[in-house]
């Protein structure tokens, strides 16, 4: 079970990162400049599709691991080159060091290679007394640091140019500048001399093509053509994902890998090694060419119908660019080895459940790394499997384990909820927020103001507040989700106005509860499949056009994921794949199906601003429909920087690791203070809950609202 110490420590060094002013501003200006470099360099592109192809072509080639392994080693040594198959790092390594020991190699240099960093190859041939330089203009910055890379593409990004600057005058006892390009020229002229020096070089690879047995590589400095050259020995370390069949697929990577790493068309230097050459050096005997495969698991990965997806990554690190956390607190503390979403997973598999058990805790599941994935992996989903296999090994929190279990029980929640009402005036003064909380409870809490629960839930008011509508044009049932029935029930009033004066016949089935989706983040997987079956057997999915829900989270919680935790369950199977295609958001269905679309109330003079849900824009793919809707709400529409950037809510996240959701709140209100909104819209009542509490706690005079609340007050303005 995770102890509080290894959590304490680790929370330790988030602050430590978040207080890390340059990192914090440099990882700030490149995830914005990212997203635009990005998108020019797709432009024209068929993205979609290519993702599409690129995943196939790499389930297919992970089902052929073994024969492409056999097919690539036979091509490779008929061309003069020693292929190994290491079965785990350990092996690997040993293999590596015996090409070096028996060629007397002392120097080695080493070009960019996460699979050696898997390995920690370095430290096993520096500790066999070679010395290894690292020849990758970052990586020889982390290595003189004695540190790791902190991101897959970009390994220094967390420094800056004076501490660049301190470190090569402290190596080459020589006051340096700080200028970029005379620190460039100072690496070139220590490194220069460790190429023409080297006994054996190292590289990776980016693919290993098993029609003509040839590796390719995909750099930018140029530094891994030498190190594949000028060395009497070159041993490229590969893992065995890395196969694919023809020279065609793995130039369909080479389309998207680097526009989806640094947003360039194409890197400067592809590079090929087809065989062994002759070595310049010796004229009578040839280069030593060596190419050591290693396994570590993925095989079995390969056959684990969950998992085997995460092979299919090409190593572009975007799941890093885009990730509000690595964002806050950098890659030291968001990675092991490997970083971003697929480090979080990879860690667990290659180095194992200790260190990665804090790390699957800090995704915010709010989708960005998926809608970036240059191979379609479902990043999200396999973390928070993670999340559940951990705590199936190691035992599960307490505080996990009894939401789960009340969450299961529809009477207790509610109980406990109807309870809590009761005894919290004391700490709402009368307002409708909490104050003086509890120590245990306050902690880390003091960056928002939290809502009281409403005096009355929303289920309770449902026979006095429920329209009836004489020929309705569609029979929907409604989803409350808890936050909505027991904190906010004004929003779902406002959403049964709106869509019962459109023509649509409301539902409200009593039996429902929370959807499951905090239970699921917190690895309570069977909770999670309890909940799902109770909400599934509460609505008869037949009675209804439509299931909507004015939770963003709610509703792709339970579109994506019902009819997958329910299908070990052949009694509900198809029902609960009905519910899950009947499951619609609220501003699809004001939009889509009520029609909706308004541009503007003439005499509307409020401006609004709009925050785009994590689980509503990236898990729905729901994007243009709120923007428009808010023209219908009698609102000036005003677009705001990173709108689609996730608030740091998440759910239960922001209990968990308030400091890093308080800091991506911060950048989410000083966008739209800056914007000059004096109207926050947004369509998820978390979203709500955080932005609401981040504006009140500031004292600002942005007021929050929930889009059926705005739609309802337009219809006021109508009126």
């Amino acid at each position: 079970m995770q102890t509080a110490k290894n959590m304490k420590e680790y929370r330790t060094q988030i602050k430590g990162a978040l207080d890390n002013e340059f990192q914090r501003q440099a990882l700030d200006k490149f995830a914005v400049a990212y997203q635009d470099m990005r998108a020019r360099a797709f432009a024209g592109v068929d993205l979609e599709e290519l993702i599409s192809e690129i995943a196939a072509a790499k389930d297919e080639a992970l089902g052929l691991m073994d024969q492409l392994f056999n097919q690539f080693r036979q091509e490779a040594e008929s061309r003069g080159v020693k292929v190994y198959l290491a079965a785990d790092a350990d092996e690997a390594n040993r293999i590596i060091a015996g090409i070096a020991e028996k060629a007397g190699a002392k120097r080695v240099i080493k070009s960019k290679s996460m699979t050696a960093e898997e390995t920690l190859l370095a430290h096993y041939l520096e500790d066999r007394g070679m010395e290894v330089t690292e020849t990758d203009l970052g990586e020889w910055i982390i290595q003189l640091r004695g540190e790791g890379p902190s991101h897959m593409v970009l390994p220094a990004i967390h420094l800056s140019r004076y501490q660049v600057r301190d470190l090569f005058s402290q190596v080459t006892r020589q006051e340096q500048d700080a200028d970029i390009d005379r620190l460039v020229k100072v690496a070139r002229r220590e490194l220069r001399a460790r190429f023409v020096e080297a006994d054996m070089g190292i590289s990776g690879a980016n693919f290993a093509v098993a029609e003509n047995g040839a590796i390719g590589t995909v750099t930018n400095e140029g530094n891994a053509r030498l190190t594949l050259t000028l060395p009497k020995v070159h041993v490229a370390l590969i893992g065995l994902d890395k196969l694919v069949p023809t020279l065609h697929d793995a130039l369909r990577i080479i389309r998207v890998l680097p526009r989806n790493a640094t947003g360039q068309i194409i890197s400067s230097y592809v590079t090929w090694v087809n065989g062994a050459v002759e070595w310049h050096g010796d004229p009578k005997g040839s280069k030593e060419t060596h190419f050591v495969f290693l396994d570590n698991g993925r095989r079995a990965m390969a056959k684990d119908p969950i998992f085997r997806q995460v092979l299919r990554c090409v190593r572009c690190g975007a799941c890093a660019n885009v990730c509000p956390v690595y964002r806050m607190v950098g890659g030291h503390q968001y990675g092991h080895i490997y970083i971003g979403a697929i480090g979080l997973i990879l860690t667990y598999f290659f180095h194992g459940r200790e260190k990665a058990r804090n790390l699957v805790s800090n995704c915010i599941n709010c989708g960005t790394c998926k809608s970036v994935c240059a191979a379609g992996i479902d990043l999200p989903r396999l973390i928070k499997e993670i999340l559940a296999r951990i705590q199936d090994e190691a035992g599960h929190p307490i505080k996990s384990v009894l939401l789960g279990r009340v969450l299961q029980d529809r009477r207790l929640f509610h109980g406990l909820l109807r309870s809590a009402k009761a005894v919290q005036r004391p700490i709402t003064g009368g307002t409708p927020y909490l104050r003086h909380l509890p120590h245990i409870f306050a902690q880390g809490q003091e960056f928002r103001a939290l809502p009281a629960l409403a005096d009355q839930p929303f289920r309770d008011r449902w026979e006095q507040i429920r329209l009836h509508v004489s020929s309705p044009k569609v029979r929907a049932g409604l989803f409350a989700g808890c936050a909505q029935d027991f904190v906010y029930p004004e929003q779902l009033e406002a959403g049964v106005k709106v869509m019962a004066q459109a023509g649509t016949e409301i539902d409200f089935p009593m039996d429902q509860s929370c959807c499951g989706l905090p239970v699921l983040m917190m690895g309570e997987k069977d909770a999670a499949r309890m909940v799902a079956a109770k909400n599934v057997m509460a609505f008869d999915p037949g009675r209804y056009d439509y299931i909507v829900t004015l939770c963003a989270s709610c509703a792709s919680h339970m579109k994506h994921q019902y009819a997958a935790l329910l299908s070990n369950r052949p009694d509900l199977t198809d029902r609960a794949r009905l519910f899950a295609d009947k499951v619609i958001d609220f501003s699809s269905f004001a939009h889509d199906v009520l029609k909706m679309n308004v541009d503007r109330i003439p005499g509307a003079t409020a401006k609004a601003a709009y925050h785009a849900p994590c689980h509503l824009c990236r898990g729905l793919g729901v994007k243009d429909a709120p923007r428009q809707l808010i023209g219908a709400a009698g609102l000036e529409y005003v677009r705001t920087p990173e709108e689609e950037v996730c608030c740091g809510f998440g759910g239960t996240y922001s209990v968990n690791f308030p400091e890093i959701s308080e800091e991506i709140l911060k950048n989410k209100l000083k966008n739209v203070t800056q914007s000059g909104a004096d109207v926050l819209v947004t369509d998820c009542p978390g979203c709500v809950m955080q932005l609401r509490g981040g504006a009140v706690k500031k004292g600002g005079n942005i007021i929050v609202k929930h889009m059926a609340e705005a739609l309802a007050e337009g219809m006021k303005l109508e009126e």
